[in-house]
C-alpha cells in the first residue's frame, strides 16, 4: 500500500518539489490549502490531477486536526509560513503566530490524532518534518554552521523559526514523536518568489536584457548565504523521516556566495555586466544583517547519504535562462 504524505505549503517553491519528488516515489501526497490558494494557478498546477487537498488555517487548530484525520497521513512535511525574512519586521506579530504558534498546532493536531501523551510510549504512526532555518543562527558563533552551533536569530523570522525547532524537539522528548527539523540554508531555484534577492536578480538581468527595465536597486552586495538547489533539499526533507532514529539535520553546500557574485554570474548568463546596471540602496539594508551563513553538512552527508547536485553557478544561469525564456515567450 503507498505511503500518504501530507504537505503544508504545497504552494510554494519547496511544497512544490517534495510534491513531485513524493510523487514519483509512488506516493499518495496530500496538500494543505489555505482559504486563498488556488492549487490550479500555482506552482502545482502541473500536478494537481495527481494530488488531493485539505484546507485548514494555521490559526484555527481544529481545522488542523480534521485535515490530518482526513488524509491519514504517514507523514507530515510542515512547510508553510511566512518566508521573506526582510518583511517580518512589517508583519513580525503575523510572522510569530504562523512560524511559531503555527508549529505547535500542527504538532498538537499530531499528538491528538495518534492519541499520544506524556506516558506513551512510540511515535504514533505519523513522522513529521519540520522545515527550520539557518536564518536560527542569525549573528553567528563559528564558521560553518553545525546542527550544534547556539543560536543567535536576528529577525523576527529567525526567531520564530527557533522557537518552531525547539517545540519540534520538545514534542520528540516529551511524547516519544518521531519529529524532526531541517536546518536548510537558502535554497533556490526558477520557482523562488520573485521578492528574494537570487529571484530578484535573475529576474531584472533578464528584463534589463530585453529591454524592460535599467537598473536594479540591491541592499548589501557583501553579504553572503550558501546557497543551493531547491529540488536537492527536498530529497533531504524526504530522507530524514526514513531514519531509524528521529534526529535533526543541517543541509547546505558548505560554500559561500556574496550577493555580488549572484549579479555577476545572473548578468553574465544573459550577456551583460552587472556593474552597468547595480544600483546600492541604503533602504533595502536590513535593521539587523545576517552577513555570513555557511552550513557543515557534513552529519547529512554521512549519516543520510545526502549531497546538493547542481553547482551554485548552474544554479543561478539555470534561473537567469529560465527567466529570459519565460519574457521572451510573453
Amino acid at each position: 500500500m503507498a505511503k500518504r504524505a501530507l504537505i503544508t505549503g504545497i504552494t510554494g517553491q519547496d511544497g512544490s518539489y517534495l510534491a513531485e519528488h513524493l510523487l514519483d516515489l509512488g506516493y499518495q501526497v496530500w496538500g494543505v490549502l489555505r482559504r486563498d490558494s488556488d492549487p490550479a494557478t500555482s506552482r502545482i498546477a502541473h500536478l494537481v490531477d495527481d494530488l488531493s487537498f485539505t484546507r485548514a488555517e494555521f490559526d484555527d487548530s481544529a481545522s488542523l486536526v480534521a485535515a490530518v484525520e482526513r488524509a491519514r497521513p504517514d507523514e507530515i512535511y510542515n512547510l508553510a509560513g511566512t518566508s521573506y525574512v526582510p518583511t517580518t519586521w512589517q508583519h513580525a506579530e503575523l510572522t510569530t503566530e504562523v512560524n511559531g504558534m503555527g508549529v505547535l498546532r500542527v504538532l498538537e493536531a499530531i499528538r491528538v490524532v495518534c492519541g499520544l501523551d506524556e506516558s506513551a510510549a512510540g511515535s504514533g504512526d505519523i513522522r513529521f518534518y519540520q522545515a527550520s532555518s539557518s536564518e536560527m543562527f542569525g549573528k553567528v558563533a563559528e564558521t560553518p554552521q553545525h546542527e550544534t552551533t547556539i543560536f543567535h536569530p536576528r529577525s523576527p523570522y529567525g526567531v520564530a523559526k527557533t522557537y518552531g525547532h525547539y517545540i519540534t524537539r520538545n514534542y520528540r522528548e516529551s511524547f516519544g514523536m518521531y519529529a524532526v527539523s531541517g536546518i536548510l540554508f537558502n535554497h533556490e531555484s526558477p520557482r523562488r518568489g520573485t521578492g528574494f534577492v537570487t529571484r530578484k536578480i535573475t529576474l531584472a538581468a533578464a528584463n534589463i536584457k530585453l529591454g524592460h527595465q535599467d537598473e536594479l536597486h540591491l541592499g548589501n552586495l557583501d553579504a553572503q548565504r550558501d546557497w543551493g538547489y531547491a529540488g536537492d533539499y527536498v530529497k533531504a526533507m524526504h530522507l530524514m523521516l526514513q531514519q531509524p532514529i528521529p534526529t535533526d539535520y543541517v543541509i547546505g553546500t558548505g560554500t559561500m556566495h556574496s550577493v555580488q557574485e549572484t549579479a555577476r554570474i545572473a548578468f553574465e548568463a544573459v550577456d551583460l555586466d552587472w556593474r552597468d546596471h547595480v544600483v546600492v540602496d541604503p533602504d533595502l539594508i536590513r535593521p539587523a544583517e545576517v552577513e555570513t551563513l555557511c552550513a557543515n553538512p557534513t552529519k547529512a552527508h554521512t549519516e543520510l547519504g545526502w549531497k546538493p547536485t547542481l553547482s551554485f553557478e548552474e544554479l543561478i544561469q539555470t534561473m537567469a535562462e529560465s527567466d529570459l525564456r519565460r519574457l521572451t515567450a510573453g
